[in-house]
């Protein structure tokens, strides 16, 4: 039985990410023998992981892998985020030591991290697609984080590395849609072995017929993210007995707290577990996003899928691939107005139960466990 090790640095509050390592160890713990190494962001010394930022090399997140090898001794190390703290270091004693790496990757940020250039964003006047940057006039440097240059700093010296290991053709890319495939093929000079594996997720046993009259967006509630935009497309959508709750933090969080605090039919619910999560999900009518940005495998609209949920989406990266063909509640990105159509629609009682039918049988065939696990036999033995 081949033996893997994951490697995951979690992130400050958890997100569909952490949720999508914890799952897929479940899936690979049937088939092989897993171990798991996490790194956390809790900053014990601000001078030393300035230090490890600047060289991107944590001392101790490389000795911390050492024991896990000399103790595991996998066969392949498997590579899911690593920043800041489990840092790039790691990669070059996994290269010296010739273990077999793979890395899945997430998001599309390592695009826009790999130069100190502003022009090399994806280009859009109003954001940047891959990141949430907006484009500034007379700007050339890559001002990442708005609020510090020198974290953008910081974090576009990792991002340059980051890039570069990417390239080497010893390691094994693993990308959760076909949109993102074609993406990074296109960039040019990858020499990657490159592959396409959803996040495997959790099949529920049953669902909660107990339905309530709201619709739900969960997650990170900023700018790029389009939460905003969201909820003024819902007030635009005059839905008469609908409310819309939405769950998370976020820098836009106070701000629109504030602004929307006497709206009987807007509900902000703070921070929740993934499984308070997905019993709001299962109440609700619909889950919606209007995302700014390219997605990989959406998390929560997979899940509101698995319950029998419809969701509300915008058409951009690869979200529509989790999705039966000629879907009917996704709308044009940053077409708010037809966002706003198609959130009238579900008042159609009889419409959306259809739909909500349609995309548990499409998502569950689509994460079939054999056809997943055949899947990833062939990318190890590629």
């Amino acid at each position: 039985m081949k033996k893997f090790l994951i490697v995951h640095n979690r992130y400050q509050n958890i997100g569909g990410e952490d949720i999508a390592v914890e799952n897929e160890i479940r899936f690979l713990k049937k088939y092989f023998e897993i171990e798991a190494l996490y790194f956390d962001n809790h900053i014990n010394s601000y001078l030393s992981e300035l230090k490890s930022l600047f060289f991107s090399n944590n001392k101790d997140s490389t000795n911390k892998l050492k024991q896990k090898l000399k103790s595991f001794n996998p066969d392949v190390v498997y590579v899911h985020n690593t920043w800041f703290k489990a840092s790039l270091g790691i990669f070059n004693f996994l290269e010296k030591e010739k273990f077999d790496v793979m890395i899945k990757i997430h998001n599309f940020r390592y695009f826009c991290t790999r130069t100190m250039s502003s022009k090399k964003h994806i280009q859009n006047d109003k954001v940047c697609l891959a990141c949430g940057y907006k484009p500034r006039k007379y700007s050339y440097f890559n001002k990442y984080f708005k609020e510090s240059f020198l974290k953008s700093f910081f974090v576009l010296m990792y991002g340059k590395k980051y890039f570069k290991i990417l390239k080497n053709p010893r390691i094994k890319l693993i990308l959760l849609t076909k949109f993102h495939q074609n993406f990074i093929n296109n960039i040019g000079n990858f020499e990657s072995q490159i592959f396409h594996f959803p996040n495997p997720m959790n099949i529920p046993e049953k669902i909660d017929e107990d339905k309530e009259n709201y619709i739900f967006y969960g997650g990170r509630i900023s700018e790029e993210k389009g939460v905003d935009k969201l909820i003024q497309s819902f007030l635009d959508s005059n839905l008469i007995d609908t409310k819309l709750k939405i769950a998370g933090d976020g820098p836009q969080l106070s701000n629109l707290k504030n602004q929307y605090s006497n709206f009987e039919n807007i509900e902000f619910l703070g921070l929740k577990t993934n499984q308070e999560v997905l019993n709001i999900i299962k109440k609700s009518t619909a889950v919606v996003t209007a995302t700014k940005l390219y997605e990989g495998q959406p998390t929560l609209l997979c899940e509101a899928s698995l319950l029998g949920v419809p969701s509300v989406f915008p058409l951009t990266g690869g979200i529509e691939e989790y999705f039966p063909k000629n879907y009917k509640l996704s709308f044009e990105q940053f077409n708010y107005e037809d966002l706003a159509k198609k959130l009238t629609l579900i008042e159609n009682h009889d419409f959306i139960t259809q739909i909500g039918e349609d995309n548990k049988k499409f998502i569950t065939e689509y994460l079939n466990e054999e056809k997943l696990i055949n899947n990833f036999y062939e990318i190890i033995d590629a």
